[in-house]
């Protein structure tokens, strides 16, 4: 199996960014966010990109906008978005509703939809130019929290693009805002699900008290020199059909058997990541995974509830026990990690991060990964139909490129439906990745061969 690729350039013209404020005048008030939110790890922006196909019975309008003017509609109800952020004592996020409003770009480029390929994934071409970081717009505190383009193209389609401050939403929150705003171009007067924002719900409790171990908040030392390079790194998409995910399955012991596509992907990934990367066989890589906790709570947040609602649990092995041990002993370790996570766990971090000053998850030795394949992006409706596209714009996005991974819904040019994931690794790495992946989904393989082979390339580090 290859990775998928997609080199070539094209212009895009752009008008000046816009601040596009609520309809009408909204509450002057201090919105903190919950505990969850607030945390290190979620000080970030998140990119996402929708592709739009033309619409013959759209052909007199401008996607722009019908976008822009919904945008002001529906910021009405979600109001909080065209605040800005402020930080209070102890490190507390809060939004000032100031109404100043969301950033907004329109533009047009000299490209069709037909030239991205039959199959669209990340990595996207010239998305710096699709998703134009305006200067001065990317910071935390102070900056606008949502930034959209969008981007006429020749044959009628356009592309949506957007960025968002993560200690707003986490995907599904952000999916319900913009579906909301997809209603709202279409015509409706308010969304079907009306946004709920009670981040109270999620505060730490009085006293705070830690009563679950949370090891991907540990403090670690990066001794040897294994958090990965910023430069020279490959960004690379992978299509698992149902083919390749029967192929992994092969290496699932019956015990184990009723394991989810998500844990035995991800232990795949982890592990050929590990041989990658080639640390000393002796470290502990992690693996983190990331956990929609809304269900686990009793009872469960309520619908509308747009604020981060996951955790980050971690898996621990030794790079050595990873490369050499069937993959059930990664695949046990995911699994292990997934059923951590319930209703105390979660109180157990919104205490973890008061008390400790809002840490960021370990990044040292670890890779995260990131399930939206249900999140819905690709149904997000503007009145040109479903995306074509429709979720994060690249991988390896986060505070610390490389460290993060999404499995995205995807539909490859023989029409099999799958999972696409974009990996973000150094260059030497990927060659090494790539070859251990292929050489797990070879049809002649065995788990005798797959451990022979990682000791081999263990045996080089």
């Amino acid at each position: 199996m290859a990775p998928i690729d997609t080199p070539f350039t094209f212009t895009v013209r752009r008008r000046a960014p816009e601040l596009i404020a609520p309809a009408k005048l909204m509450p002057r008030e201090l919105k903190p966010l919950s505990d969850i939110d607030d945390q290190e790890g979620l000080r970030f922006q998140i990119p996402v990109i929708q592709f739009y196909r033309n619409d013959p019975k759209m052909k007199n309008k401008n996607p722009a906008s019908v976008i822009r003017e919904a945008l002001a509609r529906v910021l009405v109800f979600y109001y909080p978005f065209a605040g800005r952020l402020k930080e209070g004592p102890a490190r507390k996020l809060m939004v000032d509703c100031t109404g100043e409003g969301v950033l907004f770009i329109e533009a047009e480029a000299d490209v069709t939809l037909k030239q991205f390929g039959d199959a669209l994934h990340p990595p996207f071409p010239c998305l710096e130019e699709l998703l134009y970081d305006v200067p001065g717009s990317g910071g935390i505190l102070d900056s606008p929290l949502l930034l959209i383009q969008v981007t006429r193209l020749l044959c009628g389609g356009f592309i949506f693009a957007l960025r968002l401050n993560h200690t707003m939403s986490d995907g599904p929150g952000l999916v319900q805002f913009m579906t909301a705003l997809g209603e709202m171009a279409q015509g409706a007067l308010k969304p079907s699900i009306l946004p709920v924002w009670q981040r109270e719900l999620l505060f730490a409790r009085d006293p705070p008290r830690v009563t679950c171990t949370h090891h991907e908040y540990d403090k670690m030392e990066d001794t040897k020199g294994t958090i990965i390079p910023l430069d020279d790194m490959a960004h690379k998409s992978f299509f698992f059909g149902p083919t390749e995910v029967s192929t992994l399955r092969r290496f699932v012991p019956p015990y184990l058997k009723n394991c989810s596509t998500y844990e035995v992907l991800t232990a795949c990934l982890w592990r050929c990541r590990t041989i990658a990367l080639q640390p000393d066989p002796e470290e502990e890589m992690r693996i983190i995974c990331v956990i929609n906790a809304r269900a686990k709570f009793n009872p469960p947040l309520p619908v509308g509830y747009y604020g981060n609602r996951f955790a980050f649990p971690v898996a621990i092995s030794t790079a050595k026990d990873l490369a050499t041990k069937p993959l059930s002993h990664a695949l046990e370790l995911v699994m292990k990690a997934k059923s951590d996570v319930n209703e105390e766990y979660m109180r157990s971090i919104t205490d973890l991060m008061v008390i400790k000053g809002r840490p960021h998850f370990t990044v040292v030795r670890s890779y995260l990964v990131s399930d939206v394949i249900r999140a819905g992006f690709d149904v997000v409706d503007f009145g040109w139909g479903k995306a074509a596209y429709g979720g994060p714009a690249k991988g390896g996005v986060g505070v610390i490129p490389g460290v993060a991974s999404c499995y995205i819904p995807f539909t490859n040019h023989k029409g099999e439906s799958g999972i696409v994931v974009p990996i973000c690794l150094p260059n030497a790495s990927m060659d090494t990745f790539v070859k251990e992946i292929s050489n797990m989904l070879a049809k002649d393989n065995n788990d005798q061969v797959l451990r022979d082979n990682s000791l081999h390339v263990l045996s080089r580090l």
